[in-house]
C-alpha cells in the first residue's frame, strides 16, 4: 500500500505542476484551485507513504518521477521542448533514483 500511496502523490504533484502552469500566476480561479487541492491532497498521500518508506527513498521517488512526468507533460501538453543538456540532467535524476533503491540499504522494500 506504501506505494500506492507514493504513487498517487507523484501523480497529484504532477498535475499541481501543471495546472500551475495553467493558472498563469494565479490569476485563472479555475486552474488555481485544482493546483491547491492537488497539492494538499498530493502531500497528504506523501505523509501516507513516509509513515513506512524512509524519507530520503521516498522523497528521491517522488521527486525524480515528478520531474520525468511533469517534462512529459510540458512537451505534450504546453508544446515546451527540452534540449540535450535538460534530458541529460533528468536522466542522470532517474539514475540516482535507481541507484538508490536497488543499491542502497537505506532503500525499505
Amino acid at each position: 500500500m506504501k506505494y500506492v500511496f507514493l504513487s498517487l502523490a507523484i501523480i497529484l504533484e504532477v498535475i499541481g505542476s501543471s495546472f500551475m502552469k495553467a493558472s498563469n500566476g494565479f490569476t485563472k480561479a479555475g486552474p488555481s484551485v485544482i493546483t491547491v487541492l492537488a497539492y494538499l491532497i498530493c502531500f497528504f498521500f506523501l505523509s501516507q507513504a513516509l509513515k513506512s518508506i524512509p524519507l530520503g527513498i521516498a522523497y528521491a521517488i517522488w521527486g525524480g518521477l515528478g520531474i520525468v512526468l511533469t517534462a512529459i507533460v510540458s512537451v505534450v501538453v504546453f508544446r515546451q521542448t527540452l534540449d540535450i543538456p535538460a534530458i541529460i540532467g533528468i536522466t542522470l535524476i532517474v539514475a540516482g533514483v535507481v541507484v538508490m533503491n536497488f543499491f542502497s540499504k537505506s532503500a525499505a522494500h
